[in-house]
């Protein structure tokens, strides 16, 4: 895809299509193809795995600082995400809007900003995950989403870490034998 043809298609100037290619580029979802444009960059197994055992060793941590510190306020508002309604990209927006909530009430800064980058990177497992769901009803994740919330709320953190942990492991167990089933992978490469 080329800077150009993206700007016409959406009736921009070049400069915010720059902008959002560049955002894309630093988050490794295009890569620039010299004299030909950009392109939509493969997803590996290895990063697929990498993605999902960095998200498990920080999201637990966000979930349990959240618990700690964060008002019940910000933990009431987490009510908003118990229930879904809408198709899968409908979802997408769901899930990342739940799991950004969750980066965002740890109250820390830097573990939030961590966890939103990896969040967004996730989507595409994200879509992946939900196209492996039996009968492809995201249901039952809004059902693990509100089982967290719960947790969360009675500041119950041993189960809230058991629940989430699951979540992650549970998306795991979707994806990775998704993506090697697809062509949406490329082979795993060495260092």
């Amino acid at each position: 895809m080329r800077e150009q043809d993206l700007a016409e298609r959406y009736s921009v100037s070049r400069q915010p299509v720059r902008d959002a290619l560049l955002r894309l580029q630093r988050e490794h979802l295009v890569t620039v193809q010299p004299r030909q444009g950009y392109r939509v960059t493969p997803i590996s197994l290895s990063d697929a795995r990498d993605l999902l055992r960095f998200r498990l060793a920080l999201e637990p941590a966000c979930v349990a600082e959240a618990i700690e510190s964060a008002p019940d306020s910000v933990l009431k508002s987490l009510d908003e995400f118990r229930r879904f309604s809408g198709g899968h990209e409908d979802f997408i927006t769901y899930n990342r809007g739940f799991h950004t909530a969750l980066a965002h009430a740890s109250g820390n800064r830097r573990m939030a900003t961590a966890l939103c980058d990896l969040i967004g990177q996730a989507d595409r497992l994200v879509r992946v995950s939900i196209s492996n769901l039996k009968g492809h009803d995201p249901a039952k994740l809004v059902a693990e989403h509100v089982a967290l919330i719960d947790a969360m709320q009675s500041r119950e953190t041993r189960t809230a870490a058991r629940i989430i942990k699951a979540h992650i492991g549970a998306t795991e167990k979707r994806v990775l034998p998704a993506l090697k089933r697809n062509a949406v992978i490329v082979e795993e490469r060495s260092l």
